[in-house]
């Protein structure tokens, strides 16, 4: 017979706060049906421990929320400037093997690449830690730079200290 493990008590929690939002009102009913259904929920479809291998860095996050939002006004100024003056725009679709090959900085990076204004994200190849990217109006080794700065800057934010240690010695790419 399985039994919940430590790691599930949240998500049992979770699913009897949607089961009571979903039914729109919290009756004493409500609660404990919902808590019978997240129960058997987790029982039945158990979900490995999620290691989340994150740390804060306050002066590091400090780092990366000013340099962050400077990075959106600059890119969302050129951008409004490069759509608006006649001519072709440039546009390439860059690879960037990434330093820190972990899911979470990974994931992290690729979200606040695809936050800037004038570029995206198209795919994540998770094997080689590979971003492709795709960018207007700017250089592609000025793209690129900005991809690997922007992983230090969340790195430096949220990394572990191997992670951080990884960076600073220069990574796989």
């Amino acid at each position: 017979m399985r039994t919940l493990r430590g790691h599930q008590w949240p998500l049992v929690g979770w699913l009897v706060v949607v089961w009571v939002l979903l039914w729109g009102n919290v009756t004493a009913a409500n609660v404990i049906t919902g808590a019978v259904v997240a129960v058997v929920l987790c029982l039945v479809f158990p979900l490995p421990p999620l290691i989340l291998g994150m740390r804060i860095h306050p002066i590091g996050l400090v780092r990366f929320a000013a340099l962050f939002l400077a990075d959106l006004t600059v890119s969302g100024l050129r951008t409004v400037w490069q759509t608006l003056s006649p001519g072709p725009l440039p546009c390439a679709v860059l690879a960037v093997r990434l330093r820190c090959p972990g899911d979470l900085m990974l994931t992290a990076t690729a979200i606040a690449v695809s936050a800037v204004p004038g570029s995206a994200v198209l795919e994540v190849q998770r094997s080689t830690a590979t971003l492709f990217v795709h960018v207007m109006g700017v250089d592609s080794e000025e793209a690129r730079d900005g991809v690997r700065r922007l992983e230090s800057l969340v790195v430096r934010a949220f990394g572990t200290r191997a992670e951080i240690e990884e960076l600073d010695q220069g990574g796989t790419s």
